[in-house]
């Protein structure tokens, strides 16, 4: 049995009958599928704590269950796409958020 040990390896197929013969007798070496798995991000996150009513917390945990998502991943996910649209054109003036002005005290994120 063949070993394919990098992807240029393996060619293009004229059908799918083509690709089931290369892949009867033709395996990937172990080190080249463990290269493709998706590798954890191993960047830093800071834990907090976020006080919700226990009646929103059931709604949110509800809609993520429906779309197969842990609670917490969906509410960064939510908090992630929502910094996206609040984040100011590449070129545009300024550079806070919209709808904050700068005479709050606080940091700017």
């Amino acid at each position: 049995m063949k070993v394919i040990t990098a992807w240029k390896e393996v060619p293009r197929f004229e059908s799918e009958e083509d690709e089931a013969q290369f892949w009867s007798d033709t395996r990937l070496d172990s080190r080249l599928m463990n290269q493709s798995l998706q590798k954890i991000d191993n960047r830093e996150s800071t834990t907090i704590t976020l006080r919700f009513d226990p009646r929103m917390l059931a709604r949110i945990k509800r809609i993520a269950r429906e779309r197969y998502l842990n609670y917490q991943s969906m509410i960064k996910q939510w908090l992630s796409e929502r910094l996206e649209k609040e984040r100011p054109p590449k070129n545009a003036p300024g550079g806070s958020f919209r709808g904050r002005s700068d005479s709050g005290g606080g940091q700017d994120y």
